[in-house]
């Protein structure tokens, strides 16, 4: 994936020691929204903290959305401190108050966690949507088209498909408009973070799996009736965490005319035009710390 001025493999997350690093995931204090809360009017866009401009302006013009936002941030939160609640590091830090939403440095620096949190956001708020989608939770979108593919004799395409399409197109939108703001911190925070979401995308995709149930008489099976559905986010956790605990330290150098993120321990960066080879034999996550 190139994002900018930088080459790094989609399938690794980036992790940079730079500060600031934490607005484009302050969204996720709307976990603490409270359950009777419905936001049915433009005005309600202002009570929600943690929103940025773009973020506020798409939720005065998609208000139903919001509601599936606010279980997504509340989604990553539980999820998160579930997949690391045997680890030193828990994700208890992921707890801000609503009043003043501000990170501990292990969230507000390049680290790993960071990586993994971002990652983890941009993914839990894409499955949400596209699961709020077959659920008829959303007016704008319903099941997925069935797909073109031709399956084996004894099954067939039916049920509801998760709209991953629709997810991803609304959820990146939402979570990358911190980041693409002209004021969002310098240029390799952003292309860190675009990265490391793009990362949690990728693995939602990965996700994305075909689902049967069994039709006959006495259970017979002879029929099934598929569709692709997405798997639980705790798996889509346990994937991220692995890239979490595979951490590859970069830095941002310059390498020809540009600057770029590159493994902190290459001894002789490639050339301009040659690209950063990193490893991609697995997702990893790439850190400075």
């Amino acid at each position: 994936m190139r994002l900018g001025s930088h080459v790094v493999p989609v399938g690794v997350l980036t992790a940079l020691l730079l500060s600031q690093l934490c607005s484009g995931i302050k969204w996720l204090v709307l976990s603490h929204s409270p359950s009777s809360l419905h936001i049915n009017q433009t005005q309600h866009c202002k009570l929600l903290p943690g929103l940025v401009s773009s973020q506020a302006q798409l939720c005065r013009s998609n208000l139903e959305l919001m509601q599936t936002i606010i279980q997504a941030a509340r989604e990553v939160k539980k999820t998160c401190q579930k997949t690391f609640g045997d680890m030193r590091w828990n994700c208890s830090s992921i707890e801000i108050p609503v009043d003043a939403p501000k990170y501990r440095p292990d969230l507000d620096r390049g680290t790993r966690e960071a990586a993994f949190v971002y990652a983890l956001s941009a993914a839990a708020i894409s499955h949400t949507i596209a699961q709020a989608c077959t659920s008829g939770d959303l007016r704008l979108c319903s099941c997925a088209p069935i797909p073109s593919q031709v399956l084996e004799p004894g099954y067939r395409w039916g049920g509801c498909a998760d709209n991953l399409h629709y997810g991803l197109m609304m959820g990146s939108k939402f979570a990358d408009a911190p980041l693409k703001m002209k004021r969002a911190g310098s240029h390799a925070n952003k292309l860190m973070h675009l990265h490391n979401s793009e990362v949690g995308r990728q693995v939602l995709k990965e996700a994305l799996v075909m689902k049967c149930k069994c039709h006959g008489v006495s259970g017979s099976c002879s029929v099934r009736t598929c569709w692709r559905g997405l798997q639980d986010l705790r798996e889509i956790a346990v994937d991220l965490k692995n890239m979490y605990l595979s951490a590859t330290k970069v830095v941002h150098r310059p390498m020809g005319t540009r600057k770029q993120l590159v493994p902190k321990d290459i001894r002789h960066p490639p050339s301009e035009g040659e690209g950063t080879r990193l490893p991609t034999e697995f997702p990893k996550l790439l850190q400075r710390e």
